[in-house]
Formats: C-alpha cells, sequence, structure tokens
C-alpha cells in the first residue's frame, strides 16, 4: 500500500475531477512547483495508484437510454462456473461493469441497453441461455443524483 500525505489526496482528488487538467494548473491548485507536480503524478503512476486516465461517456448520447443494475445468482458455485459465466460478460457490449460480490447472488452487473426492446434480447438471449445462471433480478436505474465513477 503507497502511503498518502496530504498534497497527494489533492492531486488525487484534482485528477479524479479532471483527468485533462495541464500540469501547471494542476500544480496551481494543489500548492506544488510544475516540475514538483509532474514527479508526484509520475511516482502515482509508477506505484499503480493511478491505473490510467479514460474518457466518460454520455450513454444517452449513444442511444443508450435504458440503464439497470442487474444482480444475477449461479447454479453452481465452482470456480469453472464463475470464470465461465466471467468470460460470457467479458464479450456482452451491453455490461458495462461486472462485479462477484458477497451475499445471496454472485453478480452484479451494470447494462447499458437502447430501449427495453434491447435489454429483453439480452436478458433472454445472453443471460438466459446460460446454463451457470440460476436466477436474475434487474433493478431499472431512474437517475443518478450522485455518480463519481470515471
Amino acid at each position: 500500500m503507497t502511503k498518502m500525505d496530504a498534497i497527494g489526496r489533492k492531486i488525487l482528488h484534482e485528477l479524479s475531477r479532471d483527468g485533462r487538467i495541464s500540469n501547471l494548473e494542476l500544480a496551481e491548485r494543489v500548492g506544488l512547483s510544475p516540475s514538483a507536480c509532474l514527479r508526484r503524478v509520475q511516482e502515482l503512476e509508477r506505484s499503480g495508484v493511478i491505473k490510467g486516465y479514460r474518457a466518460v461517456i454520455d450513454p444517452a448520447k449513444l442511444g443508450l437510454t435504458f440503464l439497470a443494475y442487474v444482480t444475477v445468482g449461479l447454479s453452481s458455485h465452482t470456480k469453472q462456473s464463475q470464470a465461465d459465466f466471467e468470460a460470457a460478460m467479458a464479450v456482452a457490449p451491453e455490461v458495462r461493469e461486472c462485479h462477484n460480490i458477497t451475499g445471496t447472488i454472485e453478480y452484479i452487473l451494470r447494462v447499458e441497453a437502447a430501449d427495453l426492446v434491447a435489454y429483453k434480447h439480452f436478458h433472454t438471449e445472453v443471460l438466459g441461455v446460460l446454463p451457470q445462471v440460476n436466477a436474475i433480478t434487474t433493478y431499472v436505474l431512474m437517475g443518478s443524483p450522485k455518480d463519481e465513477r470515471a
């Protein structure tokens, strides 16, 4: 685990808000010289604290207006069942996130689809045909008053 001081936390906070911020602006916001700030950012990248940078895409602008969280229970709790299920989710374009969790079900998915008809196709023809799947519960997203995913 990397030891994090107040300046490091400020750098991470600013970069999580705007990953395209210039080094000069970042240095000003966190109270460092540009060269010291750049060294700190590079060290955070080298140590793996900063895993990468990405674009935040608005699904609605791409016509993906149906968003849901889907819980999935498996019929078998073997390592192979999990691996097979995860492999199927890795190639499903509707699945934007797949998390293995604890509790009464094994997985929670973030699914983006064009509409209810497209989601039903995913539900029936992708999830529904997997032999590992025992239970599917869909929670339709109605709004996101807070979303800090990058």
